[in-house]
C-alpha cells in the first residue's frame, strides 16, 4: 500500500465511522460508557461547587463563632437560614440545648450526652451529603475498563468472523474489527481515569471536612458542658 492510500484510508476510519461500523453489542458498550462518562463528569463539577461552597461557609462560621459573639445570637442568626457543615451542627446542638431549658423543673443528667450525640449524628448527615455520587465514581473507575475490554474481546470476534467468512487475511479485512476493539477500551479509560482521580481527591476532601467538623463538635461540646456545669452548680447553690 503506497502513502496515498495509507492516508485514504486514515481519513476513512474516523471515530465516527468506526462508531456507526462497530457491531450492536459494540456500539451499546460504547454509548453506555460515553452515558457513564458524563454522568461522571457532572457528578465531579457538581461536588467540585459544593465543596467549594462548604469551605468558604465554613470558614465564615468558624471566623463568626471565635469571634465573642454570643452564642445565643449566633443561633437566631444561623437558624433562620439554610445552613451546611459546621453551622448545622451548631444549630441542631443549640436547639437540643434549648429544649432541655424549656421544659420546666428539667433534669440536666444526660444533657452532655444528647448533646454528643446530636452532634455525632449531624455530622454524620453532613458527611453523607458529602458523599452522595462518590459511590457512582468508585463504581464507573472500578467498572468502566471491564466494560470497554467486554467491547475489545467482542470486537475482535468479529474480526475473526469476518477472516473467516472473507478467507482473506489481509490487514484491510481485521483492521476495522481491531480498530472498533481498541476505540472501546479506549473509551472506558476515558471514563474510568477522570473518575478515579476525583473519587480519590473529593474523598478525601470529605475526610477533611469531616475532622473540622468533629474537631468543632469537640471544642462547641466542651463550652457547652462547662455551662452545664454552671448551671448545675448554681442549683445547688440556690437548693443549699
Amino acid at each position: 500500500m503506497n502513502p496515498a492510500d495509507t492516508a485514504a484510508a486514515a481519513t476513512e476510519v474516523s471515530i465516527l465511522t468506526m462508531f456507526f461500523n462497530a457491531s450492536l453489542v459494540v456500539k451499546i458498550v460504547m454509548i453506555g460508557l460515553l452515558s457513564a462518562s458524563v454522568w461522571c463528569w457532572a457528578i465531579i463539577i457538581n461536588k467540585t461547587m459544593l465543596f467549594s461552597k462548604t469551605r468558604k461557609a465554613m470558614d465564615r462560621f468558624e471566623q463568626v463563632f471565635w469571634s465573642g459573639q454570643s452564642l445565643e445570637e449566633l443561633y437566631q442568626n444561623s437558624s433562620q437560614r439554610p445552613t451546611i457543615g459546621m453551622a448545622s451542627c451548631f444549630v441542631a446542638a443549640m436547639r437540643e440545648w434549648k429544649r432541655s431549658f424549656q421544659n420546666v423543673g428539667a433534669s440536666f443528667m444526660g444533657l452532655h450526652a444528647r448533646l454528643d450525640k446530636v452532634l455525632d449524628v449531624s455530622i454524620a448527615r453532613e458527611v453523607e451529603k458529602l458523599e452522595s455520587g462518590l459511590l457512582v465514581l468508585a463504581t464507573v473507575a472500578s467498572t468502566a475498563p471491564f466494560v470497554g475490554l467486554f467491547g475489545t474481546v467482542w470486537g475482535i470476534m468479529s474480526s475473526f468472523r469476518s477472516i473467516a467468512a472473507s478467507k482473506n487475511t489481509s490487514l484491510a479485512v481485521i483492521a476495522p474489527g481491531l480498530a472498533e476493539a481498541l476505540f472501546a477500551t479506549a473509551i472506558g479509560l476515558f471514563a474510568a481515569i477522570p473518575a478515579l482521580i476525583f473519587f480519590n481527591n473529593l474523598q478525601g476532601m470529605v475526610a477533611r471536612f469531616q475532622a473540622r467538623m468533629e474537631s468543632f463538635a469537640d471544642e462547641f461540646s466542651s463550652i457547652l458542658s462547662r455551662q452545664i456545669d454552671q448551671h448545675v452548680g448554681g442549683e445547688r447553690d440556690r437548693a443549699a
